[in-house]
């Protein structure tokens, strides 16, 4: 059994995290060679990552396929990551609307906000940078965006943005160290692995905070929103379009990647250290955790 986590200053956080922005963060606009070519041979992501590794689909390709394909399968995960940020930006700048700015609290969510635009930017310049399409999400998708930073807020707005942030982590964490894979993203990911973790901190910490004020109603209602961004998000990770790329019609793709057990452990792998947390936390339980197992993020 884990111990329970434990709750900070929000202030003494706040101060950790801006001191840390200041030593530790990056402009991708000069951190990043967009100048440099892509390297021959090497992966978007470490080939072990991809959706249809393992199925007879992969068996199929060749290595160049092989290795086209995961450099659209990490546009189609940035993409998504993207879409996800543009929310959390509107969610953070309506969390601090109603705060005091004096209060480090405040101060350092606006810091996440410059972060997670400079990021935006870095997603779609790494797609402009690999000359594939943009893998948006579908139309329903967007407007489920739409609706869920105009509706969550406290601990669903929390437990929303770790786990897309948490899951992104792992992913990123571990291509960052990869060889194999290409500079450009590895560089990329570093970026992000190391602005993220302060966002991590300060969005588990707040749910610290907040979860124990919650009532039954409002544990509901953050149990239904996170476990319905989770699946939407665990769903919409790979884009069925990045199949076109090598020449497999979308639909046999995503039916392929949605029954690969590989791909099913891949996501569970990237929630495994959020997963006990918002377990502890009770974000996850109750009837929407259905949609947690349906997304192969726990079993």
């Amino acid at each position: 059994m884990t111990a329970p986590s434990k709750v900070n200053d929000r202030e003494a956080t706040a101060a950790r995290l801006l001191k840390s922005s200041l030593d530790h963060s990056y402009d991708p606009h000069i951190d990043i060679q967009w100048d440099a070519a892509p390297v021959e041979g090497l992966w978007g992501i470490p080939q072990h990552r991809s959706s249809l590794y393992g199925t007879d689909l992969w068996a199929g390709l060749t290595e160049e396929q092989r290795r086209t394909l995961t450099i659209h399968e990490v546009c189609s995960v940035a993409r998504i990551g993207l879409w996800f940020e543009m929310i959390l930006m509107q969610m953070l700048l309506r969390y601090a609307y109603d705060r005091d700015p004096r209060t480090g609290h405040v101060q350092y969510a606006l810091t996440e906000i410059a972060d997670e635009c400079r990021h935006s930017i870095m997603f779609g310049k790494m797609t402009e940078y690999y000359g594939v399409p943009d893998y948006k999400p579908t139309r329903v998708t967007h407007e489920l965006g739409r609706l869920f930073k105009t509706v969550a807020s406290g601990p669903a707005m929390f437990a929303g943005t770790l786990f897309v942030e948490e899951i992104l982590d792992q992913f990123q964490r571990e291509a960052m160290r990869d060889e194999t894979v290409q500079p450009l993203s590895r560089m990329v990911n570093k970026i992000h692995v190391t602005e993220e973790a302060r966002h991590v901190r300060y969005a588990r910490e707040e749910l610290l905070r907040i979860m124990p004020r919650t009532n039954l109603a409002e544990r509901a209602l953050a149990q239904y929103l996170s476990a319905r961004i989770a699946f939407v998000v665990a769903r919409n990770l790979v884009h069925p379009d990045v199949y076109a790329s090598v020449g497999i019609a979308p639909a046999v793709g995503r039916k392929a990647a949605l029954a690969n057990p590989h791909w099913q452990d891949s996501l569970r792998w990237s929630a495994r250290k959020l997963v006990p947390f918002l377990r502890e936390q009770r974000i996850i339980g109750g009837p929407a955790e259905i949609l947690w197992r349906k997304a192969h993020l726990v079993r």
